[in-house]
């Protein structure tokens, strides 16, 4: 009997063969129950790990056969997580259309549509974010459950507000008001001023301020600064390198700013350790200075700029 195969056809009929195998193969089954997982990417949400939870609720959300509900609840928590925690409102936004999208008859569809509308805004996209203001129909949301952690501790009529919200917003604030933050008190006005400005921002939105021209170039004017501050922490401030050598050396060169004068105008450095704090602060200014300048001006050159120094009145 003759072979079916000529000697050529055979290494593709193998790499065929090959191919069905492991296309029949079944998908490895999760090493941890389902509940188990869902349990740790919550317990990381809990801990303030969010993009951590947000990995680990992606892979309970691709390797165990979850109902649609269910998927869409961790798609909502998902982008949850990207909008009010990380800020990623490219990648909330199409969590929030996965849930739309994917899960129409799901409760969480309202409030999708909602945070939809609110992504784009941030995004600065408003004409798609009055389009999709427009095309959506939303519904009583007394209803729609919220997975958020810490206990319910305020309510702004059907928005959540739990002690997990007013951890994270105290943490947010500088160094120096957070500290004024001691006890319960401090935390029960504290949390009266976030849903006053809470009220405050809902009232205003509904007037249209938000397309006032004043309030859209100050929101410009805003966001250029903190862009501008962003790539100088990244450019200049974390390339300053200290080392305690180059201290010493700076405070020696510079011995007369750190030598006062006493009553009977006798002169004396005060010792490294007693200025040392005061010779840092002056070092890094330098430092960053000096980093900044040369940042500017390789900028300068490379975007051939030119000051008509002479034209200025």
């Amino acid at each position: 009997m003759k072979n079916l195969l000529t000697w050529s056809q055979r290494p593709l009929a193998v790499v065929l063969l090959a191919l069905l195998a492991a296309g029949c193969e079944q998908k490895p089954k999760p090493n941890l129950p389902a509940e188990k997982a869902r349990d740790f990417a919550n317990i990381l949400y809990n801990r303030e790990l969010y993009k951590q939870a947000v990995v680990e609720y992606q892979q309970y959300l691709q390797n165990y056969p979850l109902d649609e509900e269910e998927q869409a609840n961790i798609s909502f928590t998902i982008a949850n997580i990207y909008f009010d925690r990380l800020r990623d409102y490219e990648a909330a936004l199409a969590y929030y259309l996965r849930v739309k999208e994917l899960y129409p008859r799901s409760g969480l569809v309202d409030d999708s549509e909602r945070r939809v509308v609110e992504c784009l805004e941030r995004l600065q996209r408003s004409a798609d974010a009055q389009h999709a203001l427009e095309q959506s129909t939303f519904l009583d949301t007394a209803q729609v459950t919220k997975k958020r952690p810490g206990q319910v501790i305020a309510k702004i009529g059907d928005r959540e507000i739990t002690s997990g919200d007013l951890e994270f917003e105290m943490k947010s604030l500088p160094p120096f008001m957070l500290a004024q933050i001691k006890n319960r008190g401090d935390k029960l006005e504290f949390l009266r001023q976030y849903v006053a400005t809470e009220l405050l921002y809902d009232t205003a939105k509904r007037k249209g301020l938000e397309r006032d021209q004043e309030v859209i170039d100050a929101a410009f004017q805003a966001k250029k600064n903190i862009l501008v501050q962003k790539l100088l922490q990244e450019e200049v401030a974390q390339k300053v390198d200290v080392q305690e050598s180059d201290l010493d050396l700076y405070y020696r060169a510079n011995l007369a700013r750190y030598t006062p004068g006493d009553s009977a105008g006798q002169q004396t450095p005060r010792p490294f350790e007693e200025v040392r704090n005061q010779v840092m602060q002056d070092y890094m200014r330098e430092k960053q200075q000096a980093a900044y300048d040369r940042l500017v001006e390789r900028m300068m050159k490379a975007e051939n700029v030119v000051i008509y120094d002479d034209k200025v009145q």
